[in-house]
């Protein structure tokens, strides 16, 4: 697909994950992606040339020479992931906006993945026009979170480690250890059993923070029919609307937030 040259709205957006690597055009102006996703195995073990050469090749694909935006699943500081979710310990500490850049010679921004999919969600979704404490949570192998006051986002919050009391053996856990979507297929739990678990957790979170909208994401939103009816916590909640693709943009749009005018 032909694109048009130096269009100052288009970004290339990657979402890097523990099983694959998604990256695709944003058009910043609407908040859509420009023809294809493309998909990518992640490679194991996810060393750091392993996964420039992935990087690289979905760069390639599209031919682009403009900014990137990539999400990383892990805490990201000043470009650096500081903790590896689902990836490679070797990553620790690697400049990735530096490997980005030495892979494709594009200028390239990282953002931790929840936060991308927030910002996504927050400039483009389900939190587009709204003003106040805004949460998102993703909902899958574990559960992510963006936390925004009034647009602006507070970085790196992994609200998925605050801990709690399991009710059945009494024990703390991780909130991620009890109500992610991946604990809810491996115990077989029902929708019911599940959604209390989870509406706990977003209680805990409410009493917390205090949000005017709780956006849920992850692939556990496709189901949203089966949960969200049981869901009690006192403040709006919604799904998140874009989808598997809010990574990607909220990738994007941060990139072009820190790096569009320099």
């Amino acid at each position: 697909m032909a694109l048009p040259k130096n269009n100052p709205n288009l970004v290339l957006g990657l979402d890097v994950g523990g099983t694959g690597i998604k990256g695709g055009i944003v058009d910043l102006a609407k908040g859509e992606l420009v023809g294809e996703r493309v998909r990518l195995e992640t490679p194991h073990p996810s060393t750091p040339a392993a996964v420039g050469d992935v990087l690289s090749a979905i760069t390639r694909h599209f031919e682009w020479k403009g900014l990137i935006g990539a999400g990383f699943p892990g805490v990201v500081q000043h470009e650096r992931l500081m903790t590896a979710t689902n990836l490679d310990e070797s990553l620790i500490g690697v400049d990735l906006a530096h490997l980005l850049h030495d892979r494709t010679g594009c200028r390239a921004h990282v953002i931790n993945d929840a936060d991308a999919a927030g910002l996504g969600e927050v400039t483009h979704g389900a939190g587009k026009g709204r003003d106040g404490v805004i949460l998102l949570v993703t909902v899958g192998t574990g559960l992510g979170s963006a936390l925004f006051c009034n647009g602006v986002l507070v970085p790196n919050t992994e609200l998925g480690h605050l801990k709690m009391r399991d009710k059945e053996t009494g024990k703390i856990r991780f909130a991620e250890q009890l109500a992610a979507d991946s604990v809810r297929q491996r115990d077989d739990l029902s929708w019911k059993a599940w959604a209390k678990r989870f509406d706990r957790y977003l209680k805990y979170l409410q009493r917390l923070f205090w949000p005017e909208l709780i956006i849920i994401g992850g692939g556990v939103t496709k189901k949203g029919d089966k949960f969200m009816p049981l869901l009690t916590v006192p403040c709006a909640t919604t799904l998140a609307t874009l989808g598997n693709n809010a990574g990607i943009v909220g990738a994007a749009v941060a990139a072009k937030l820190h790096l569009g005018n320099k």
